[in-house]
């Protein structure tokens, strides 16, 4: 196992996306992606902003990164079209540990592949290339899509932590805490690769 490398801003390419550092230049194309469905209105309980909300998520992601607490990606198909984003973020050197998270990609996108593609990826520049030893994910209790999807990544599921914060409409959210760890990432990593070579 490497040592463990600080998360710096990187492009992460596969077949079907190619994850790239986030840039304020990127909001219309994600203002685009975010307005495909409503998708901010029908997922009421994730981090999606709405389309006047953009500029702003990407000031606080970007906010954060300049900080050193997370680095945010912008996913891409292979055409160039913007999916949305995903991130690393609460970075730990002691352990040393990050979660993926920050999650959304527009609908149409959902079933095509690119989202294992984009946790492959993650999980892979993680675990080989900075040498993490734990990688989080976080969902929402009723996020039930989210969760079903972690687990099909192999992730064990850690614990449910209750009234954690409100959600937009004032609502108390619990949220679901996995894990992937170390040795367990080569039969994770086994799963996603056999799951997009079923794809062809």
């Amino acid at each position: 196992m490497p040592f463990f490398v600080s998360p710096a801003p990187v492009t992460l390419r596969g077949r079907l996306v190619t994850l790239r550092p986030l840039e304020t230049s990127d909001h219309d194309a994600l203002v685009e992606a975010v307005q495909e469905g409503d998708l901010h209105e029908t997922a009421w309980y994730t981090s999606v902003p709405s389309p006047g909300g953009v500029a702003a998520e990407i000031d606080r992601r970007l906010g954060l990164c300049a900080k050193g607490e997370m680095i945010p990606f912008v996913a891409e198909d292979a055409t160039g079209r913007v999916l949305g984003m995903t991130s690393y973020y609460d970075l730990a050197e002691d352990v040393p540990r990050l979660h993926i998270g920050f999650t959304w990609n527009r609908p149409s996108a959902h079933g095509t592949g690119t989202n294992a593609e984009s946790k492959l990826l993650l999980l892979r520049h993680a675990f080989e290339t900075l040498g993490v030893f734990r990688v989080g994910l976080t969902t929402q209790w009723v996020n039930f899509q989210s969760r079903a999807a972690i687990e099909r990544l192999g992730a064990k599921q850690d614990g449910v932590m209750r009234a954690m914060a409100r959600y937009r409409n004032g609502a108390l959210r619990d949220s679901v805490e996995y894990s992937i760890i170390e040795p367990e990432w080569p039969a994770v990593r086994a799963n996603l690769e056999a799951r997009l070579a079923r794809r062809g």
